[in-house]
Protein backbone atom coordinates (compact mmCIF):
# COMPACT_ATOMS: atom_id res chain seq x y z
CA UNK A 1 0.00 0.00 0.00
CA UNK A 2 1.40 3.35 -0.81
CA UNK A 3 1.45 6.45 1.66
CA UNK A 4 -0.79 8.16 -0.11
CA UNK A 5 -3.29 5.22 -0.04
CA UNK A 6 -2.43 4.73 3.51
CA UNK A 7 -3.15 8.47 4.38
CA UNK A 8 -5.93 9.15 2.52
CA UNK A 9 -9.32 10.10 4.32
CA UNK A 10 -11.38 7.44 5.59
CA UNK A 11 -14.28 6.74 3.91
CA UNK A 12 -17.53 4.73 4.84
CA UNK A 13 -18.25 1.55 2.55
CA UNK A 14 -20.73 -0.32 2.24
CA UNK A 15 -19.88 -4.24 1.38
CA UNK A 16 -21.58 -7.01 -0.09
CA UNK A 17 -20.05 -9.58 0.79
CA UNK A 18 -20.73 -13.80 -0.20
CA UNK A 19 -19.46 -17.21 0.94
CA UNK A 20 -20.10 -21.28 0.32
CA UNK A 21 -23.20 -22.20 1.18
CA UNK A 22 -24.25 -24.06 4.92
CA UNK A 23 -24.85 -27.48 4.50
CA UNK A 24 -28.06 -28.63 3.56
CA UNK A 25 -28.46 -25.19 1.55
CA UNK A 26 -28.47 -24.54 -2.41
CA UNK A 27 -26.87 -21.11 -3.01
CA UNK A 28 -24.46 -18.73 -1.22
CA UNK A 29 -24.91 -17.67 1.97
CA UNK A 30 -24.59 -13.08 1.41
CA UNK A 31 -24.40 -10.16 4.39
CA UNK A 32 -23.94 -6.49 4.00
CA UNK A 33 -21.51 -4.78 6.36
CA UNK A 34 -20.34 -1.28 6.82
CA UNK A 35 -16.89 -0.13 7.30
CA UNK A 36 -14.64 2.65 6.88
CA UNK A 37 -11.42 2.64 4.95
CA UNK A 38 -9.26 4.80 3.37
CA UNK A 39 -9.35 3.11 0.35
CA UNK A 40 -11.58 0.24 -1.71
CA UNK A 41 -8.49 -2.14 -0.94
CA UNK A 42 -8.26 -1.70 2.33
CA UNK A 43 -12.38 -1.63 2.83
CA UNK A 44 -12.35 -5.52 0.87
CA UNK A 45 -9.98 -6.71 3.65
CA UNK A 46 -11.78 -5.42 6.91
CA UNK A 47 -15.21 -6.70 5.43
CA UNK A 48 -13.44 -9.93 4.70
CA UNK A 49 -12.62 -9.95 8.10
CA UNK A 50 -16.59 -9.43 9.46
CA UNK A 51 -17.40 -12.78 7.31
CA UNK A 52 -19.75 -14.71 8.92
CA UNK A 53 -20.27 -17.44 7.65
CA UNK A 54 -18.47 -21.01 7.75
CA UNK A 55 -15.92 -20.96 5.32
CA UNK A 56 -14.19 -17.79 3.92
CA UNK A 57 -15.77 -14.76 2.77
CA UNK A 58 -15.29 -13.28 -0.41
CA UNK A 59 -16.56 -9.89 -1.76
CA UNK A 60 -19.62 -9.16 -4.49
CA UNK A 61 -19.25 -5.31 -4.58
CA UNK A 62 -18.30 -2.66 -2.40
CA UNK A 63 -19.76 1.16 -2.92
CA UNK A 64 -18.85 4.00 -1.00
CA UNK A 65 -21.58 5.46 0.70
CA UNK A 66 -20.93 9.17 1.05
CA UNK A 67 -24.95 10.02 0.00
CA UNK A 68 -28.09 8.24 1.25
CA UNK A 69 -31.94 9.34 0.10
CA UNK A 70 -30.06 12.73 -0.26
CA UNK A 71 -28.63 13.51 2.99
CA UNK A 72 -24.67 13.70 2.55
CA UNK A 73 -22.87 11.15 4.99
CA UNK A 74 -19.91 12.09 6.46
CA UNK A 75 -17.40 10.88 9.25
CA UNK A 76 -16.32 12.25 12.08
CA UNK A 77 -14.47 10.34 15.50
CA UNK A 78 -17.17 9.07 17.82
CA UNK A 79 -17.74 10.38 21.39
CA UNK A 80 -19.08 6.69 22.53
CA UNK A 81 -18.56 2.77 21.15
CA UNK A 82 -21.28 2.87 18.74
CA UNK A 83 -22.90 -0.30 19.77
CA UNK A 84 -26.74 0.50 19.29
CA UNK A 85 -29.61 -1.62 19.79
CA UNK A 86 -30.21 -3.49 16.71
CA UNK A 87 -34.24 -3.74 16.01
CA UNK A 88 -35.12 -7.45 14.23
CA UNK A 89 -39.21 -6.90 14.92
CA UNK A 90 -40.66 -8.51 12.10
CA UNK A 91 -43.80 -6.72 10.86
CA UNK A 92 -45.34 -9.11 8.33
CA UNK A 93 -48.44 -6.46 7.93
CA UNK A 94 -46.37 -3.58 6.94
CA UNK A 95 -46.31 -3.52 3.39
CA UNK A 96 -44.74 -1.69 0.69
CA UNK A 97 -48.24 0.62 0.57
CA UNK A 98 -48.30 0.79 4.25
CA UNK A 99 -44.63 1.41 5.08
Amino acid sequence: MSETESEATPQLYIVYLGGDPRPGRLSEDHEVVAVVAPNVKEARRLARAKWQGDSSGHVDAVQVLDVVDGFEVRLQPAKRDGLNAIDVTYEPEETSETA
